[in-house]
């Protein structure tokens, strides 16, 4: 199992379905926990009562359907699937809304779900999922990327309220892949995913979703320097060394 989640670390996003579909055939008796931990690339699916997208993960199946956070059903219709609480929910609805509204200011489009379920701390875990298509074709699109996407999961363990204060434990995960194919740039592939984690104990005087929003602004911020750093700023390093730019080139004098 260790060597299993080494390999599916260093296997790029675009490729993990195809490694993890391997795995499971040579590791059936792990599939429980490759399932659960290993972070695939978001799949969407509509809803059609509302005619809304939504994004399909671990946290929100039960068997072989998905819950919908807009119309709280499952798709394909699963009559004894799990549901949250009635107080649960109306905070799950108030966070799907608040959180379109963040991936529009900082993604220019794309799609949004957040679910919401009860754990045995008598606490809460929520997880938020932003999927953004960067290619040509996508939504919010520029242009510049002949293929493109970005997926952002971030879980939230909440534990129970003690003297005003709870403790939050957030973990994040992002997946990037982009390729170009144009006359500047010519055909150039990158994809990667880089995974952090939070604690914090933190007041709830103004309330889960907003302690849980600063959480994920600081997070997301904290992996899009570390994305640059990590990935372009590396990328960048290596093909200046490998071809330096006409304007660097130490030109020798003549003789």
């Amino acid at each position: 199992m260790e060597a299993a989640m080494g390999l599916m670390r260093r296997i790029p996003p675009k490729q993990t379905e195809t490694a993890l579909s391997a795995l499971l055939t040579l590791l059936p008796h792990h599939s429980s926990d490759l399932l659960s931990q290993v972070d695939q690339p978001l799949q969407v699916l509509c809803d059609v009562d509302h005619g809304k997208d939504f994004i399909l993960c671990e946290y929100n199946r039960d068997a072989d359907s998905y819950r919908s956070p807009w119309s709280n059903k499952y798709h394909p219709p699963l009559e004894d699937g799990a549901l949250p609480s009635l107080e649960l929910r109306k905070l799950e609805v108030e966070a799907n809304d608040i959180f379109a509204i963040y991936r529009d200011q900082y993604y220019e489009g794309g799609i949004s779900s957040v679910y919401m379920w009860e754990d045995d701390n008598e606490g809460f875990v929520a997880c938020f999922l932003i999927k953004k298509d960067g290619s040509k074709t996508g939504h919010g699109r520029r242009g510049y990327l002949q293929e493109g996407g970005w997926d952002a999961i971030h879980v939230i363990e909440v534990g129970p309220e003690e003297e005003g204060v709870a403790h939050y434990r957030l973990t994040s995960t992002v997946m990037l892949s982009l390729t170009t194919d144009n006359e500047s740039s010519g055909t150039f592939s990158l994809s990667g995913s880089i995974r952090r984690q939070m604690d914090m104990s933190l007041s709830v005087a103004e309330g889960h979703l907003c302690n849980m929003g600063r959480m994920i602004e600081e997070m997301e911020s904290k992996l899009r320097n570390s994305l640059d750093q990590v990935y372009f700023g590396k990328t960048k390093e290596m093909v200046c060394t490998l071809r330096p730019p006409a304007e660097v080139v130490m030109r020798l004098p003549d003789s």
